[in-house]
């Protein structure tokens, strides 16, 4: 690997803004400094920037604990998956078992044996936490439970929850079915991501089925506007737990607390992370997926040049007022050879904040290119050899 000069386009924006910002004192060492984060009376929590994934906060996010009725977001995740792969559809309808029927817990009151439509059933999980309908959406979707729990399993290993088992659709106690903080906050990362048609559900704050009428669980939907999910849990066991999401301009943070001792205790730690997030901290983006960042010489190939890139858009999280000190650099492989395939990864991307590194992803091919025929290979060849 060779080191290069950072890459033009954000190499000209910090420069630019150094200068407007700080007079020249460019590439400055020195951080703003940020108060030290609130404290907050929960077993485990989490902060996390949605577009950035940067863990602005966390405590025990590793450690593994009860996710409570927290299991539904994944319940909801792979039922959204199904409808988005056409296997079901909102208006299928749903003929609900006994097992469904008999759920203990909170419920949305489906009767046995009554048909019930798969979007019923959503807004009933979503915002009822019904465990019936989870049951019935799990059914409907992979036979029984057990065979659903495997689906979510199966999710939750793609999606990299390496710390995460089900074995139900509900969050009901067992003691293999578990998860941390962090994969939490990676399943609702990829939920608001890839389901963002369906993602408004989770802000309702009301729905009526079978005449009853029941509030969403999670209260900051009525007392913080930012707020516009997740999702609650609670058992004696895991405690209090509640996976947030709230939107201010155009940062989106994720928060989340597992284990506190009321449904006030876990509503203020929420809101005392997500307030220190958005006042402390901002989130922009550096550079688009499929842009241009660097040309390099391509050897062996239909073409001389090889155009590289990001293959997603790369956001940075950091402390307000630091932008102008952030600094970007590339490192690329030597030498590049064909056939090459779009995507292929020829080096690095680093963007650093003093010694922090805040990112490092791949720099890839943004094309396919075929290798050259015998003639351009071998003219090649002989200029490699007095390279």
């Amino acid at each position: 690997m060779r080191q290069v000069q950072p890459f033009s386009q954000l190499f000209s924006y910090i420069v630019l803004t150094s200068l407007l910002l700080f007079n020249g004192s460019a590439w400055s060492k020195s951080v703003s400094l940020v108060p030290a984060p609130p404290t907050v009376k929960a077993h485990a929590y989490l902060l996390m920037d949605f577009n950035s994934g940067r863990m602005i906060v966390s405590k025990n996010a590793e450690k593994r604990v009860e996710p409570a009725s927290l299991t539904k977001l994944m319940t909801v995740y792979v039922t959204l998956y199904e409808l988005s792969k056409n296997n079901i559809k909102l208006e299928d309808q749903v003929k609900i078992s006994e097992k469904a029927w008999r759920m203990k817990g909170s419920r949305m009151f489906i009767e046995v044996n009554s048909w019930v439509s798969v979007n019923e059933l959503l807004h009933g999980v979503i915002i009822q936490s019904g465990n019936d309908a989870s049951v019935a959406l799990a059914e409907h979707i992979a036979g029984s439970e057990s065979a659903f729990a495997d689906l979510m399993n199966q999710h939750a290993a793609n999606l990299g929850m390496d710390n995460t088992h089900f074995v139900n659709s509900t969050g009901w106690p067992n003691k293999n079915h578990y998860t941390t903080v962090k994969d939490l906050a990676v399943l609702t990362q990829a939920l608001i991501r890839n389901f963002k048609e369906h993602y408004s559900l989770f802000k309702v704050k009301y729905y009526t089925y079978n005449g009853i009428k029941q509030p969403n669980r999670n209260r900051l939907l009525w007392t913080d506007n930012r707020v516009d999910g997740v999702k609650t849990g609670h058992t004696e066991s895991a405690g209090y737990c509640l996976v947030s999401s709230a939107k201010q301009k155009n940062m989106r943070l994720i928060s989340i607390v597992t284990g506190t001792n009321s449904e006030n205790a876990r509503e203020t730690a929420s809101r005392k992370l997500l307030s220190y997030g958005f006042r402390f901290y901002e989130t922009y983006p550096l550079n688009k997926a499929h842009e241009t960042l660097t040309t390099q010489r391509l050897w062996k190939g239909e073409k001389d040049e090889i155009n590289l890139g990001l293959a997603e858009d790369l956001y940075i999280t950091i402390p307000k007022g630091n932008r102008s000190k952030i600094r970007a650099n590339m490192k690329l492989d030597s030498m590049i050879t064909a056939p090459v395939t779009k995507g292929q990864k020829f080096g690095t991307v680093n963007v650093m904040l003093g010694e922090q590194v805040l990112a490092t992803k791949p720099l890839v091919a943004l094309n396919n290119i075929k290798e050259a025929g015998f003639f351009g290979k071998l003219i090649d060849n002989i200029l490699l050899m007095f390279n």
